[in-house]
């Protein structure tokens, strides 16, 4: 029957094709995938939020406790035992190490988790198809939640210290975006490896201590030597805690070189990461 004789009012449904040969960009495919699973993403997002703490006693609290924890223990260490202190004149030093706490949590726990997101979530990629990407998306997002819910203490402490809350915290968002752009991306890199080597886990947790202690999280960057310096200064994440400092408590928007630098390496972690991701996940997924 020819589409001339078809009766009035006759709707044809067109049947999306799925051709393995059609070539598309990397990123508008990850995009799509994001924007259809949206829901599910939000599953997950809250999945990982709650199971993280569902078996302990204090709960969703520890995301608040987890840093001041952590900075007690560097305080006291490093402000008592080596009598150190902040290069920022009129910035407590727990105000100091707290910032640097934060973002440190949020790069080990943001790259680890998004790096075993494929790997836990095995049984789910075996079982349905669902596109693997949208695993490591939520743990990152899940983390990132848990670094702005952390931030609460942080103002909480400047205000009891009288560093007050500057204008400029309303861009606090911006650097800690672009330092999730940058875990994710990374953390999908990790992933890709760890379909195949489960060590690669283990090996970069240890890469992302070392990428910690390369950022100024205890000490001031003055005392550091010119030749470590130079090298702190090729860390990504430096930028973004410099920008983050100076939002949240100095009440500055430094000038256009932390900018670029903290948004372009978050964007350009995330692009590669996801084109490697996206190339190399079907060849290994047969190991999950």
């Amino acid at each position: 029957m020819t589409s001339g004789s078809l009766p009035t009012g006759l709707r044809i449904k067109r049947e999306l094709i799925y051709d393995s040969g059609r070539a598309e960009p990397v990123l508008v495919t990850q995009l799509r995938n994001f924007w259809r699973y949206r829901r599910l993403i939000g599953l997950l997002v809250r999945r990982n939020v709650v199971a993280r703490y569902k078996r302990s006693l204090l709960g969703v609290w520890w995301t608040l406790l987890n840093p001041l924890l952590t900075m007690i223990v560097m305080w006291l260490v490093f402000a008592h035992v080596f009598r150190l202190r902040a290069g920022v004149a009129g910035i407590p030093y727990v105000i100091y190490v707290l910032t640097g706490v934060i973002f440190l949590i949020f790069l080990q726990q943001g790259v680890d988790s998004v790096g075993s997101s494929v790997v836990l979530n095995a049984e789910i990629l075996k079982k349905v198809y669902v596109p693997p990407e949208i695993f490591p998306l939520a743990a990152g997002i899940g983390i990132a939640i848990n670094a702005f819910l952390s931030v609460l203490p942080l103002l909480v402490l400047q205000l009891a210290l009288g560093v007050g809350v500057p204008w400029t915290l309303i861009l606090v968002p911006i650097p800690l975006v672009a330092m999730l752009c940058f875990a994710v991306g990374y953390g999908m890199v990790i992933a890709s490896v760890a379909i195949r080597f489960h060590d690669a886990l283990d090996f970069n947790r240890v890469l992302v201590m070392l990428l910690g202690y390369l950022t100024p999280i205890f000490y001031p960057i003055a005392i550091v030597p010119g030749a470590v310096h130079q090298l702190i200064e090729l860390n990504p994440v430096y930028y973004d805690l410099i920008l983050f400092r100076n939002l949240v408590y100095g009440g500055s928007l430094s000038t256009w070189q932390p900018w670029v630098a903290a948004v372009g390496t978050g964007v350009i972690a995330l692009t590669l990461g996801t084109a490697i991701f996206a190339r190399s996940w079907r060849a290994a997924v047969a190991r999950l």
